[in-house]
């Protein structure tokens, strides 16, 4: 997409930036929190490079205040951030009021700064107690979901307007029950598909509960999605390898939440892997209870081919998409991802801003327009080799073509009829990067782990341009002073 005119957005657009809890607040141990999964799966040798662990991270849990500050510096007008679960629930169940009690200070500082809070529910640190209970394989965890989701509103619903029950339910699920790649590090094929079914009942359920007790709430639930194609067009064989990718990784997902089934082809697909007892009576219901928002996680591009052995179980696509994998050529039956030349991030991910306007396009057309829901870019970034000067300053002029295309893809959406209200940049801060540890730099601030020292980066000195103006009016951005 080649950069013209500065585009302008709408005055109630969202400028944001988002991160996870686990990812950056550290403070393993303080006030009650108790350990979840990933806390379990850093200690597994060979799981997470250099056994690097989120005990500390990026000390956001002491260090909240200044990161507010910097959030204000940076002109941004929407903070998505991930609650702790062990926090609030460390054994989820019970409550644990010292640890519900930072993210009420976290609401109040963010107000205080102009800054609105988008809460989300759930990224990925399920409490230890309950995988040790069966995990997202069992119903129960549904429902102990539900209890999370009233004890947080019980404490912030009359701050915090909006809210997201699931972060990237397919990476919980595939990658942490099929592929083994994320917590609880799981390779059970049909304990992932269960996994799947429950997270997403315990986001209808949990929004229930939510609209129940205040109705004027925004709720959603963010989904990851990679614009996948045939390697060759013309190939029928290809086309059909990005039909089963694209079913099991998209819209396997978005279905039941929009339109109240899941894809008959891609059932078809799982065969006898899809548990005939899974779905009960009335859950596609619960699942598809009408949400307000969807979130959009877009990082990269992907072209697959016919070309895998077919003894590949259709769940080994986990090992080919997405977050945190040293190997892109695992797919689903049949099908293999292949690079094809084109740029990439630090993560090896294929960039291709094209993608996101055709995905918001796509998602309005046959997902969220009939339904009046709107659509938020809930994350959206890329990893790149930093280089810091001896100030700790990080002149990342290739994040910044990056933002750069992908925001003039979300403006091209808008003007040809996507109802999209906000982008929020993937990260903040660098962080804990999952299966990568501290080895790969998302933030467009640079942390300092031995310091803890944070740097704004050209890429924050960009961003702040263009959410203090609303305008993409250069690749060169505005001053942010270093803390």
């Amino acid at each position: 997409m080649t950069p013209g005119p500065a585009p302008s957005f709408p005055g109630d657009f969202l400028w944001g930036a988002a991160t996870a809890s686990y990812q950056i607040e550290g403070a393993g141990t303080a006030d009650g929190r108790s350990e979840s999964i990933w806390d379990t799966f850093s200690r597994m040798p060979g799981k997470v490079l250099h056994g690097h662990d989120g005990s500390t991270a990026c000390d956001h849990y002491h260090r909240y205040p200044d990161d507010v500050a910097l959030m204000r510096e940076l002109n941004l007008t929407a903070y998505r951030f991930s609650l702790a679960w062990t926090r609030i629930l460390p054994d989820g169940r019970t409550l644990n009021r010292p640890g519900l009690d930072f993210y009420s200070r976290l609401v109040d500082e963010l107000l205080g700064a102009g800054v609105t809070p988008w809460l989300t529910l759930y990224h990925w640190d399920l409490p230890q107690a309950l995988e040790d209970a069966g995990g997202w394989p069992e119903r129960d965890t549904a429902l102990r979901f539900v209890d999370y989701a009233a004890a947080v509103h019980d404490a912030l619903g009359d701050r915090v307007h909006y809210w997201t029950t699931l972060n990237e339910p397919w990476c919980s699920a595939f990658l942490g029950y099929a592929a083994g790649v994320h917590a609880p590090g799981r390779t059970e094929p049909q304990a992932a598909l269960r996994a799947a079914h429950h997270l997403l009942l315990g986001h209808g359920l949990a929004t229930q509960e939510l609209r129940r007790r205040d109705p004027s709430l925004s709720l959603g639930l963010t989904l990851n999605f990679t614009d996948t194609q045939p390697l060759d067009p013309a190939s029928e064989r290809d086309q059909d390898a990005a039909r089963r990718l694209d079913g099991l990784a998209n819209r396997f997902f978005v279905e039941p939440v929009t339109l109240g089934a899941y894809p008959q082809d891609v059932l078809a697909d799982l065969g006898d892997l899809w548990p005939q007892d899974l779905v009960q009576d009335g859950d596609l219901e619960v699942i598809s209870t009408p949400i307000d928002v969807l979130g959009v996680n877009y990082y990269a591009t992907q072209a697959v081919t016919a070309g895998c052995p077919p003894e590949r179980a259709p769940l080994a696509a986990a090992q080919a998409r997405r977050h945190d994998l040293p190997s892109p050529s695992v797919g689903s039956e049949h099908v293999a991802v292949v690079r094809r030349g084109i740029p990439v991030s630090d993560m090896g991910w294929e960039i291709s801003a094209d993608g996101l306007s055709d995905l918001l396009l796509r998602l309005h057309k046959d997902y969220t327009g009939p339904l009046g829901v709107r659509l938020t870019v809930t994350e959206n970034g890329a990893a790149m080799d930093d280089v810091p000067d001896a100030t700790g300053y990080v002149e990342d002029r290739d994040r910044v073509d990056y933002l750069d295309r992908h925001l003039r893809a979300v403006h091209e959406a808008l003007a040809r009829g996507a109802d999209v209200n906000g982008y929020f940049v993937w990260s903040l801060l660098d962080n804990f990067e999952w299966a990568w540890g501290y080895t790969k730099r998302f933030g467009i601030v640079r942390v300092d782990y031995d310091t803890q020292r944070r740097t704004p980066k050209a890429s924050a000195r960009w961003y702040a341009d263009v959410a203090g103006s609303g305008l993409i009016r250069s690749r060169n951005g505005a001053g942010v002073t270093a803390e």
